[in-house]
């Protein structure tokens, strides 16, 4: 089946939803878009999307990559996709004009990703880490750093990476062993080895600018003794030319259950150059920029697999005939099935939802990222932090839950190959894992932005809400969200109050609770669509008041009995 860019759904949240160019008109680096080129550029999304990455796909997942002495090939037809993704100037949408970016907004952005995940999630990849890769420099580098590296990284000419995971230290980067010696020129020499690095190594684009963590030789134990640098895989001379290839060099590639097309590399480094971005020992810190937005931008890719496994369970559920209907129909198609509507609408309800919060957290960043009104920016700090780990770990829990029951929709035909479902199983299910594990996105969000903050990211986020509230008609479902909120906030009061005499109680129900606020979260967001949509979302958002969000009355007892 053909994939089919849900613009008009995307559209309608920036349009009607959230307002985009009101929302983000004040910031001047904004005010010159308006809504025919937003439209614009994701009708030519969805194309790319289609007409390019989806024929890819499936192929690409048979192929996988391959590997031999150090060199590793993208599967067919990748090199030509990515030549026509930087042609088209889809690696420069969000990036500083100054270097050649577009300087689009991040709340558009999350919606192309989420084409180009649903179309192809292992070649999205690959320009995601690139993405955030100039979003670090930007914030971080040095001018003369920034000139020498920006253009080509915006441009796509050049791709990028993130080397954080050493094979004993897991999730644990205060454990990290790479060590950096400074050499006399000003430079660092590199001795290390880092795993599951994602387009670590490719034949896609002429240089790979590796952003490692690595520890200066008067360096304190520790995730405060970490640094940041810069180490390029070919050395790039004063003019901008690639000059020899630097110590930096692929040992092997992972054989993985998904996402196969994607190299996920061993990179070995012995006497490798490197230069250090931001201050010494402050690295975990500067790479948290980086680190921040591709949990976003992982945490869309479980909307789009989601997506494109709900396109394709919706179409078989219309066409494929079986059984009889309560209406006598037989044989009737699956969709007059009462069981297979509630998985399709639930599917919808996790997707729907998720967008939303997407196009939501994004606006947040593009204030952060670019606003000069100060006050704005410090909200915008606080709920892009509070929201980070929520998209992160519930798109992706959802997304791969979506997948499986599009995959069940199918019955039998969705265990076989042929119909792709299981592919996008197989695809999400890392989604879960990499970025940091969503167990550890709820740690986060309990621990540092819960119970750390004693409160006020929560009061922060509350506050944004209940302001926004007051704007909505009075309804059954407002009440309902008026109630979770106040709910939520007696939970998490009780949480913070009796964290320092139980120690474990954080860890133990910290997933229940990040899934808590996620619902929680989609409530508010289903109430500010069906408002908006005047009717004609009603159905869809009645389903999810009914049968998705009760979930938080298990979530909510599980949370307490670790509390009394």
């Amino acid at each position: 089946m053909q994939y089919q860019a849900p613009v008009d759904d995307m559209m309608f949240l920036v349009r009607d939803v959230f307002s985009l160019t009101k929302r983000l008109g004040h910031i001047a680096d904004f005010s010159d878009f308006d809504e025919d080129l937003y439209h614009a550029i994701l009708e030519e999304a969805g194309k790319f999307a289609t007409g390019v990455l989806q024929p890819i796909n499936r192929s690409g997942d048979e192929e996988g990559c391959h590997f031999e002495d150090g060199v590793v090939t993208t599967p067919k037809g990748f090199k030509e996709a990515y030549q026509a993704y930087v042609e088209g100037g889809w690696q420069s949408i969000t990036a500083d004009p100054n270097y050649g970016g577009q300087g689009l907004p991040k709340a558009l952005h999350v919606l192309i990703e989420e084409m180009f995940y649903s179309a192809n999630t292992s070649f999205c990849l690959y320009g995601s880490l690139t993405g955030g890769a100039t979003q670090l420099l930007q914030a971080h580098a040095d001018d003369a750093t920034k000139e020498k590296y920006l253009p080509n990284l915006i441009s796509g000419k050049w791709s990028g990476s993130m080397c954080l995971t050493e094979a004993h230290a897991g999730s644990d980067l205060g454990l990290l062993k790479t060590k950096a010696e400074p050499n006399d020129d000003g430079s660092y020499s590199i001795e290390g080895s880092k795993i599951f690095i994602t387009g670590g190594e490719h034949d896609m684009s002429e240089n790979i600018i590796h952003l490692v963590l690595a520890r200066l030789p008067d360096a304190p134990a520790g995730p405060k003794g970490i640094s940041l640098f810069l180490v390029p895989k070919f050395l790039v001379n004063d003019d901008g030319s690639l000059g020899e290839r630097n110590g930096i060099v692929c040992g092997s590639i992972e054989h993985k259950m998904g996402i196969k097309a994607s190299s996920t590399c061993v990179m070995n480094m012995d006497n490798a150059k490197g230069w250090l971005i931001g201050p010494p020992h402050r690295g975990l810190a500067c790479m948290f920029t980086m680190m921040n937005l591709e949990r976003l931008s992982i945490g869309i890719q479980g909307i789009g697999l989601g997506e494109m496994s709900y396109q394709q369970a919706n179409t078989y559920a219309n066409e494929r005939l079986q059984g009889k209907a309560t209406d006598g129909e037989a044989p009737a198609p699956l969709i007059k099935h009462g069981d297979v509507q509630r998985m399709l609408n639930t599917m919808e309800s996790f997707n729907k939802g998720g967008r939303a919060l997407g196009v939501w957290l994004g606006s947040y960043l593009d204030v952060a990222f670019h606003s000069e009104d100060k006050e704005a920016v410090k909200v915008a700090d606080v709920m892009s932090a509070w929201l980070t780990p929520i998209a992160k770990a519930y798109f992706t829990d959802a997304g791969y839950e979506t997948c499986t029951i599009g995959q069940q929709v199918f019955g039998g035909h969705g265990y076989v190959r042929e119909w792709g479902m299981e592919q996008h199983v197989r695809d999400c299910r890392i989604a879960q894992i990499y970025e940091g594990t969503n167990g550890i996105q709820a740690l986060d969000l309990v621990g540092r932005k819960l119970i750390g903050s004693k409160g006020e990211f929560l009061d922060t986020f509350l506050s944004e809400i209940n302001a926004d509230l007051e704007s909505l008609p009075a309804s059954d479902h407002k009440d309902k969200v008026i109630r979770h909120l106040s709910e939520l906030k007696e939970l998490s009061t009780t949480i913070i109050s009796k964290s320092a005499d139980k120690p474990d109680m954080p860890q133990l129900i910290a997933c229940d609770y990040l899934h808590y606020v996620a619902l929680v979260t989609y409530a508010y967001l289903w109430l500010k669509m069906e408002v908006a949509a005047k009717g004609e979302l009603d159905d869809k958002s009645d389903f999810f008041f009914k049968r998705v969000l009760p979930r938080t009355l298990g979530l909510k007892a599980s949370i307490e009995s670790e509390l009394y």
